[in-house]
């Protein structure tokens, strides 16, 4: 079966529900207001694409192949990033909302989340080395056996992750924020 392979081209408002994405490699694409809602999108490989005001919500990752992909204004609820082609897995979120979606497992080292919703979001397992968290919100957010040495959670609010499971060498915190660290020992900060 032949591969299709499309570069350098615009989707705008495009419902791939109703108009299937073929299977195949997109380069330097730009996706524009498209819905990809419960779409099925395994074994395609996106290279350097970019994803404006799209809704990915529920999709279906297996396979799927993210090389530089930039997510921006984006709706991305209940994605298994971890059933992802996991070479080369390497994207950017900002003013994204990825609640309820999960990492399990994957190596995402350097990633942004900048304004971004992370609210049920499971990390567990996860490498997210030099990761930077700007302004987001890790509402109930599961931090397990995570790799977050260097990370950067300064601005954002709302984790808890504990230090004797998770690896936080050189991670930084906000003062402000601190009490995420100690949630399990049930203790009260004043601020």
């Amino acid at each position: 079966m032949q591969q299709n392979y499309l570069e350098n081209k615009t989707f705008e408002k495009t419902n791939f529900l109703v108009s299937p994405l073929l299977k195949g490699e997109y380069e330097n694409c730009i996706f524009r207001n498209c819905d990809f809602s419960n779409c099925d999108l395994s074994e395609i490989k996106f290279i350097d694409c970019h994803f404006l005001v799209c809704n990915l919500s529920l999709a279906n990752l297996a396979k799927t192949a993210f090389m530089a992909a930039k997510f921006k204004d984006c709706k991305m609820l209940g994605l298994h990033f971890y059933k992802c082609n996991l070479f080369s897995l390497t994207f950017s979120f900002e003013n994204c909302n990825l609640n309820d979606s999960s990492f399990f497992q994957t190596k995402i080292k350097k990633t942004s989340f900048i304004n971004t919703q992370l609210n049920g979001v499971d990390f567990t397992d996860c490498d997210l080395s030099a990761s930077i968290f700007d302004n987001c919100d890790l509402t109930n957010a599961k931090f397990e056996n995570t790799l977050l040495e260097k990370a950067d959670f300064r601005t954002s609010y709302n984790y808890s992750i504990d230090p004797e499971i998770n690896k936080i060498k050189k991670a930084k915190f906000s003062l402000s924020a601190i009490s995420g660290l100690l949630d399990k020992y049930g203790i009260e900060i004043d601020q």
